[in-house]
């Protein structure tokens, strides 16, 4: 879900913009979602919703809807828990979380999950992980013929094609809604009739299916099955358009469409395996932890640290949280092939209860924030031959940041590794990253000696995007995304995607 003025959000690591779930037939369905979006906080911060729906008490046969979304954390949104216990009662219910692109700017009409109630498609909630790359095209064409929006988002332009489709039924429209935007999405949407969720043709973001009890969930990641103990089904495919209804309740069979008559080749998000998803998850059929952990091992055959002699000793030590797994699969890999006395260290120690609006301070901004986020163990890493590992690097100032500060413990020698390649080109899929102009790779022109004297290390070595790939999941009919490393974009990029030409205000 984007909004415009991407580049203004100074963010030193790519943020996803959401996380999606979508709960059917559960007795405190609104309550289920909310534990669901905490599992799914890392995927969005900045605001957070429900949708919830029950049978009608004074219309049988109808269903009521409530809606309840506001900014913060889902725990600040829902603070007052009888928002959940009364004001969103029923047995079926979607949620969102979400990253803004503007930061605390951001409209509240922009929250989701969106709601709508009209005679053509009666009640329907939204909820929308991804960013449609002819977004601004459809816009302008919706609104020349008639449609006035209410947000700044993409997401809203499914909600008007899916009520101006002519298709008989709200299943058709989506699909025929679904059939015309291009570019990324994984869906949950609330109906008068059912729980639908889909996922984009090249199916960039993921998105799962659970049991829990006698109904199912959808979620984004399933760590938010895990928290429900909900039991994992299956992955939602590429293309796939899903109904989860009272039939699926009696007979077990969810109902599966395909959104374009010809399937084409799936191209997962990479980076969800290197950075986003937690390592809990499963993502895409596959567990992330096992994934990282291949990354780590592949950057050690890549890159490893030898000692100097048999009994140097070599401290690996990882950038958590994100980082912890790959950094397992390094120090181990390392220790085999490299260097016999490798020790995986705990180098850094990680404050969880600084705000995400913390507010630093002084001329030395960037400092202040590593350090009230990190500190050195000063007796692990003194007069050590060190090893960082790291899964990424985007602007380069944190990364500078930490570096002084782990000079300043007096390791012998500092080396940082990272188990992804470089990345040079925003992600255009759902996932918010600086500019072109301001990734580090590219202004050193991806020297990366200039980089490592620009960071501070004694070496640096970035993995490959070959051995990017090959760690990744083989699977046949399935590739992935590597655009913001390669450049090459699998969906058309319309001009203006990355900066809408709808400005979003106060």
């Amino acid at each position: 879900m984007k909004t415009a003025a991407a580049s203004n959000c100074k963010i030193d690591k790519p943020l996803c913009n959401c996380g999606v779930v979508g709960i059917y037939n559960h007795p405190e369905a609104a309550v289920q979602v909310y534990y669901a979006l905490h599992a799914l906080q890392h995927r969005g911060q900045e605001s957070a919703g429900i949708v919830a729906s029950r049978p009608s008490q004074k219309h049988p046969g109808e269903r009521s809807f409530a809606i309840h979304k506001g900014h913060g954390l889902v725990l600040e949104v829902f603070q007052d828990s009888s928002i959940l216990s009364d004001q969103l009662q029923g047995n079926h219910a979607i949620g969102h979380n979400r990253y803004s692109t503007t930061g605390s700017t951001v409209k509240r009409a922009n929250i989701q999950p969106f709601f709508i109630n009209s005679p053509t498609v009666g009640h329907l909630g939204l909820a929308h992980n991804g960013n449609l790359t002819n977004a601004a095209t459809l816009r302008k064409l919706l609104s020349e013929e008639g449609s006035i929006f209410q947000t700044t988002t993409d997401s809203e332009i499914i909600l008007h094609l899916i009520a101006r489709s002519r298709e008989d039924n709200i299943i058709d429209r989506i699909r025929d809604a679904l059939r015309i935007v291009r570019g990324a999405y994984a869906l949950t949407l609330l109906t008068d009739h059912g729980l639908v969720a889909a996922r984009d043709p090249h199916g960039f973001r993921p998105l799962s299916i659970g049991k829990i009890g006698d109904g199912y969930i959808v979620a984004s990641e399933t760590c938010a099955f895990d928290i429900l103990q909900a039991e994992y089904i299956r992955d939602i495919g590429h293309n796939e358009i899903v109904v989860i209804d009272d039939e699926t309740l009696q007979t077990g069979v969810i109902k599966s469409l395909q959104i374009d008559d010809v399937r084409p080749e799936a191209r997962h998000c990479i980076f969800e395996y290197v950075y986003f998803s937690r390592p809990d998850s499963k993502i895409f059929g596959h567990s992330v932890d096992k994934v990282r952990r291949k990354l780590g091992k592949r950057l050690a055959e890549e890159a490893g640290i030898k000692g100097k002699t048999e009994d140097e000793k070599v401290v690996v030590m990882g950038v958590p949280d994100s980082s912890n797994t790959a950094t397992l699969g390094y120090s181990h890999v390392n220790r085999e092939l490299n260097a016999p006395n490798t020790r995986h260290e705990i180098g850094l120690i990680r404050s969880h209860y600084v705000g995400r609006t913390f507010i630093s301070p002084g001329q030395k901004n960037r400092e202040i924030k590593v350090r009230t986020k990190f500190n050195a163990v000063k007796g692990v890493l003194k007069d050590q031959k060190v090893v960082v590992v790291d899964d990424s690097i985007v602007r380069g100032t944190t990364s500078k940041a930490l570096v002084n500060m782990l000079r300043n413990a007096g390791p012998k020698e500092l080396h940082l590794r990272i188990s992804s390649p470089p990345i040079t080109h925003p992600c255009l899929y759902g996932m918010d990253f600086p500019s072109k102009e301001e990734l580090i790779a590219n202004q050193y022109d991806l020297n990366i000696e200039a980089i490592r004297e620009e960071l501070g290390v004694d070496t640096l070595t970035y993995l490959s995007v070959e051995g990017l790939t090959e760690s990744a999941p083989q699977e046949e009919g399935i590739n992935y995304c590597t655009a913001c490393f390669t450049g090459n974009y699998p969906v058309q990029i319309e001009e203006g995607t990355k900066k809408l030409e709808f400005e979003e205000v106060e």
